[in-house]
């Protein structure tokens, strides 16, 4: 995707992208896991190899060691159909080889698993600069409440009308680092940079 601004050094942007056609590219557990990991793993210079990871446990996964990380990853939610993440690049085209990494890895493994072939992301990641505090404060409420559109579609439109049953909705959800802020311990938290 062409951007009208380049992407700097210790800046932040608000990363996202959905599959291609709008369709879901998270159909069970196994495909947010492994896309969890795909977070993790893919944050790292070196080449990616996952079979080599096949055995390990979810804590031993998270627990392994990442030299020379590429972005440093403040938030993330996995929806059905897309993804949003804040990231800070660390490395001069850190954000664009990361999300190559991790889209591709992603898309291999979904095309395998699900016996297709093809794009499963519309296109190239997109990305908008979170240049301002108040855009930035904006995006920790946005990603994380991302998931009360499973339970309360129209919530943004119309407001939440449950509060009790969204925070209790978002304090399960493990499909997204909302756990990892509030200091809830999980090997995914390993995936946020803190």
């Amino acid at each position: 995707m062409a951007r009208n601004y380049n992407i700097s050094i210790n800046e932040y942007y608000h990363v996202y992208n959905r599959g291609v056609e709008k369709r879901r590219i998270f159909t069970g557990y196994k495909d947010y896991e492994r896309f969890q990991f795909l977070l993790y793993i893919c944050n790292n210079k070196k080449s990616v190899e996952i079979r080599n990871y096949g055995g390990l446990t979810s804590v031993e996964k998270f627990s392994l060691i990442r030299k020379d990380t590429l972005v440093e990853i403040g938030e993330y939610v996995l929806m059905p159909n897309h993804f949003h993440v804040l990231l800070r690049e660390k490395t001069e085209g850190g954000i664009s080889l990361f999300m190559q990494k991790l889209t591709t890895a992603y898309t291999m493994y979904f095309n395998t698993n699900y016996k297709r072939s093809g794009s499963l992301f519309g296109g190239s990641f997109k990305a908008r600069h979170a240049d301002e505090d108040q855009y930035l404060k904006y995006l920790y409420a946005y990603i994380h409440l991302n998931p009360i559109k499973l339970i309360e579609p129209n919530w943004r439109e119309e407001g939440i009308k449950d509060k009790k049953k969204a925070k209790e909705f978002l304090l399960t959800y493990e499909y997204s680092s909302y756990q990892d802020f509030l200091g809830l311990k999980r090997p995914e938290g390993r995936i946020l940079n803190r």
